[in-house]
């Protein structure tokens, strides 16, 4: 499995409280801090959505946006209008139903969160900036089908139509986030940049596809066509840790994945993340986890 993959796979996303906007004339809603990943996007109009204490974004048709900071939102017709509480304007509209504010017909959005396995979530909360925008015209293109098909769902209510919507907004949110790979960011160091290095990204498949083999610094700078010295300078320069720390680390949330979420032995998870025996599993997941992974457990 490729690291993005595996990495949603651990965090399972669950996407909840979408709903459409169809909006006109001068409004605006205040929501309040969350949790997770605000998502955003617009079909129709122009919206402006301000993050307190980071800034002013103005949205178009096909934009996307990504909120992953526990910041509060405002979206509206502009930035100084005067905003409702979300409390005041949404709790008529069931999830998935479409609120219609001054009659709509200007404005046409989509909204909602995805929440994840609070344990782990930070692992990509992290490493992504307090507003991913996306706004590139190929990248709409690609979006909008998405989109385009969760309006539907929304206007048009089907049976099964709500699970639809669902399995719908965690594409949007994959195909956001491989977009927002794409993107050259010169300088930003996290995993998620590093799968922008054609050579580092080959090492970080390497160790996600067979996180049980037992690597080595030689071994991973083979995959990567470099140098030992060279290949271990670069990785930590564009992940932010050294080759043996992340690919540790990235084991222990594994382990404690199947930990907590199977009653798998732990004498069989230790081999299979590439631990010879219990107590040298033991060892490293109390250094990386804070506690035994029977406590864990």
């Amino acid at each position: 499995m490729d690291p993005l993959s595996s990495v949603l796979s651990l965090l399972q996303p669950a996407s909840y409280m979408f709903r459409a906007i169809d909006a006109a004339g001068d409004w605006s809603i205040r929501f309040p801090a969350h949790s997770g990943i605000m998502c955003c996007a617009l079909l129709s109009g122009r919206v402006w959505l301000t993050v307190e204490g980071v800034g002013d974004v103005l949205m178009e048709p096909g934009d996307c946006v990504l909120l992953p900071k526990e910041n509060a939102v405002r979206l509206g017709s502009a930035v100084d209008a005067r905003s409702l509480d979300v409390g005041e304007v949404m709790p008529q509209f069931p999830e998935g139903g479409v609120v219609t504010l001054n009659g709509g017909g200007a404005v046409f959005g989509l909204g909602g969160y995805f929440e994840f396995d609070g344990r782990h979530a930070q692992i990509l909360l992290d490493v992504l900036p307090p507003i991913v925008h996306i706004r590139q015209e190929s990248d709409r293109t690609a979006l909008r089908s998405a989109i385009e098909r969760i309006m539907q769902e929304l206007r048009e209510p089907q049976p099964g139509g709500f699970l639809v919507a669902q399995h719908l907004a965690h594409l949007m949110l994959l195909q956001a986030l491989r977009m927002f790979m794409n993107e050259e960011r010169a300088g930003s160091v996290g995993w998620i940049y590093a799968l922008g290095d054609r050579q580092i990204s080959l090492a970080l498949n390497a160790m996600h596809r067979d996180v049980g083999r037992r690597w080595t610094i030689e071994t991973l700078a083979a995959c990567a066509n470099m140098s030992r010295s060279t290949f271990a300078l670069r990785f930590k320069e564009r992940v932010g840790e050294a080759p043996m720390d992340y690919l540790t680390r990235w084991r222990m949330l594994q382990a404690g994945a199947r930990l907590s979420g199977t009653r798998e032995p732990i004498s069989s998870i230790a081999p299979s993340l590439g631990y010879a025996s219990e107590s040298a599993f033991s060892t490293a997941f109390r250094r990386v986890m804070g506690c035994s992974p029977r406590q864990y457990r």
